[in-house]
């Protein structure tokens, strides 16, 4: 593709956009911004939500893990069934019946003010490396898909990738996230089908024919019972269950997206027809895969080093234009419908939980308010900077593993909060927060030698949870209260 094609296709999708913000930000109040003033369609929330949990990683990886890993991750899929279960029937009613704006005002209702922080400052960290490390790599395929064609610096690249974001998020907020975000999904979705389309073709096979040959391939796999495999079943439902909870029910820039629903009703329809479309979507990721590696090797094309680089290089070398455009505009449209309400709930969650707006009859300030927002817009840029300086790819990927231990903290709070009645000694809560993550990554980094063996996979979270809770334990109040109102 050339790089006035690429150009050309990303700023119409971008003009779509910025119509779309457009639309959704007239006549609207400043709380437009944080909470579309709870009056989204929850189909159209639980639609977009699909695109807001997937990423530019996902939509690249998954597809190419399967060579490793056949079906395995759908182990994890199937767990997220149980997490979303328990955040449509045990924590939708509690964010609904606070009536909150951020999710982690609950801790401070609950335990504290120092609680309430070290909830919201483990987001905003997690939120920053998370959504950094998405636009990174998304950076990466522009920079070489337009930008070293004209001599630019890979600094220009970031500016204006996240200068659009910026744009079209600014004025409308969540409200408008809920909208791009269902554009960005249709786009994703689109890319795999018609993807599996054009390879179904160029097989020359039936329907049925490929079902056969993926289902006769051995990347159809799903289920692993080996006790020790970082695939087993167990391991890997379970920890489906828990991600869930925390990297959506826990997480403010998933539930600001269900907040926005008219009623808890609305919001509990959107979690469950959200999380039935999500297994759909995710087993059309694998199914895609396998037909790549099935695709590459009957045409005889030798599959990259890395994995992650199959589908890009099918898709913009091998299969017809078409396939190339909307490869392209999946791979923005995963990226940007992660990064923009990423960006959108990290500037709520600063104004509600550590300048106290909309607190306490604080007015939220639109001025305060747009200035946030354009603050963590340019530590997004010095961060994803940073990656490109580190230039190390196992670092990097060291680094966005790490953002995942900082949710055990979380996870820790909350489950103390719903399943015990005891106070904690407050100030003592982030100490807490700071050593259990760092305990359950020298229990990772060991686990083999001191386990017989045993490899820790995503359910490393479980643990850092087990250490947070077990570590508040020891800091409650002996006298049992409850301190929620």
């Amino acid at each position: 593709m050339s790089p006035i094609l690429v150009i050309s296709v990303i700023s119409i999708y971008f003009l779509v956009l910025m119509g779309i913000s457009w639309l959704t930000s007239r006549q609207n109040d400043n709380l437009t911004f944080f909470t579309a003033n709870r009056q989204s369609p929850w189909y159209l929330v639980a639609f977009g939500m699909i695109g807001a949990s997937l990423s530019g990683v996902t939509f690249i990886s998954v597809p190419g893990e399967v060579g490793n890993t056949a079906f395995a991750y759908f182990q994890v899929v199937l767990g997220y069934l149980v997490g979303y279960f328990v955040i449509a029937t045990v924590l939708l009613p509690l964010y609904y019946r606070l009536n909150l704006i951020s999710i982690y005002t609950y801790l401070e209702q609950r335990f504290g003010k120092y609680s309430y922080k070290s909830g919201a400052f483990f987001f905003l960290l997690s939120r920053i490396v998370g959504s950094s490390f998405r636009l990174f790599l998304v950076a990466g395929v522009l920079q070489l898909a337009i930008f070293d064609a004209y001599g630019w610096p890979f600094s220009v690249t970031v500016a204006i990738t996240i200068a659009l974001i910026w744009l079209y998020t600014f004025r409308g907020g969540i409200k408008t996230i809920v909208w791009t975000d269902t554009l960005q999904t249709l786009f994703m979705i689109s890319a795999v089908a018609i993807s599996i389309y054009l390879m179904k073709d160029a097989l020359d096979m039936s329907w049925l024919q490929l079902t056969e040959k993926v289902s006769a391939s051995g990347y159809s796999e799903i289920f692993v019972w080996d006790w020790q495999s970082g695939q087993n079943f167990f391991k890997q439902f379970i920890s489906g269950a828990f991600i869930a909870i925390v990297m959506t029910g826990l997480d403010q820039d998933m539930m600001q997206k269900n907040l926005t629903c008219r009623s808890l009703k609305d919001a509990q329809k959107n979690m469950f027809w959200f999380c039935i479309v999500l297994v759909i979507v995710n087993f059309m990721f694998l199914s895609m895969g396998a037909l790549l590696y099935i695709y590459a090797g009957e045409m005889n094309i030798a599959i990259p080093t890395r994995t992650d680089d199959l589908y890009p290089l099918l898709a913009l070398e091998h299969f017809p234009l078409i396939a190339g455009v909307v490869f392209l505009l999946g791979i923005i449209a995963a990226a940007y419908s992660s990064a923009d309400s990423a960006l959108t709930a990290l500037t709520t969650s600063f104004c509600v939980d550590f300048l106290g707006l909309g607190q306490d009859d604080k007015p939220i300030s639109k001025k305060i308010r747009i200035r946030v927002h354009l603050v963590f817009s340019v530590i997004l840029f010095l961060v994803i900077i940073a990656f490109k300086a580190i230039n190390d790819q196992s670092v990097i990927t060291a680094v966005f593993k790490a953002a995942g231990y900082t949710y055990g903290p979380i996870l820790g709070l909350f489950t103390f909060g719903l399943l015990t009645k005891y106070q904690l000694k407050d100030k003592w809560v982030p100490l807490i927060a700071v050593l259990a993550p760092i305990f359950s990554y020298i229990i990772n980094e060991n686990s083999e030698a001191w386990f017989y063996g045993y490899k820790f996979g995503f359910e490393i979270l479980v643990v850092n949870g087990l250490l947070t809770f077990f570590g508040l334990f020891l800091i409650r109040k002996d006298k049992i209260e409850i301190g929620l109102k």
